[in-house]
């Protein structure tokens, strides 16, 4: 009971009533001052910044007409192989020699190209129907190259009309030589089967290889030209790989999507 006295007496004291009160440590309105510009700073960049993001996926350097399997009309034993592998051939150019029971065929191309592969050798029996080529219509030798590049579907509606792309090439060393520089020409509407991937690019390989991890959609790529360059293309370095591309090489595609704001995000 009396250390009960003696804390009210305390409380009903009057000799601290003149000091002053102190509300805060200089560090701690240090504190809030930087808490305060730092999330003034943040909703600023949120409303007015910008974050740019990129979707990264297979792709493939082309005319951009595609390839087709050449076969074979008749069965019979292959004689002659009159065409070789990277040759450019006019339509209805002889490409085998196929000896038949009602005498020689000659296996021709169906519309010009550049013969990518032969699948025949001389004293192969082959039946009606058989692949014996895969051709790349190309018209012209100066037709310029495109890249296919095969995104999941569900991300192309997000790609933007003449979006920037950068194709890493599976021959041309990124370290030494950059990539190659390029800008989105069209999407397809609809996402692709592996046969129909393989029908455009007269490799069934190819078909099941850019369909592993699904039905993609294939986005066509304009390369940027240059007239500095070995290549003819446009490089993220100055003069970029000192020998000329070929179609039909392997690439990685990353394509710049359309820049978003940060509030965007917390929006519904």
């Amino acid at each position: 009971m009396q250390f009960r006295q003696q804390a009210l007496a305390k409380l009903q004291s009057p000799e601290e009533l003149d000091l002053p009160v102190r509300l805060a440590r200089p560090q701690g309105w240090l504190v809030l001052a930087v808490t305060v510009a730092a999330m003034a700073a943040a909703s600023v960049w949120a409303v007015t910044g910008s974050v740019t993001s990129t979707v990264s996926a297979p792709a493939i350097l082309t005319h951009g007409e595609g390839s087709y399997i050449l076969q074979s009309p008749a069965a019979g034993q292959v004689t002659a192989v009159l065409a070789k592998e990277g040759e450019r051939l006019p339509a209805g150019a002889p490409v085998l020699k196929v000896r038949t029971a009602e005498g020689e065929t000659v296996v021709r191309t169906v519309a010009a190209g550049r013969i990518t592969a032969l699948a025949a050798t001389i004293g192969q029996i082959i039946a009606t129907g058989a692949n014996v080529a895969a051709v790349e219509k190309v018209a012209h030798p100066g037709d310029p190259l495109y890249a296919t590049v095969y995104v999941p579907a569900e991300t192309a509606a997000s790609i933007p009309a003449h979006a920037t792309v950068d194709l890493t090439v599976q021959t041309v060393p990124a370290e030494r030589y950059g990539v190659l520089r390029g800008h989105v020409q069209s999407v397809d509407r609809t996402a692709q089967s592996a046969r129909q991937i393989a029908a455009f690019l007269g490799d069934s390989q190819l078909g099941e290889q850019f369909t592993e991890q699904g039905r993609p959609v294939a986005v066509t790529v304009r390369l940027d030209t240059s007239a500095a360059t070995r290549s003819g293309y446009r490089w993220s370095s100055a003069g970029g790989p000192p020998y000329a591309l070929t179609s039909m090489t392997l690439a990685t595609g990353a394509i710049r999507l359309a820049d978003q704001r940060p509030v965007d995000w917390l929006l519904p």
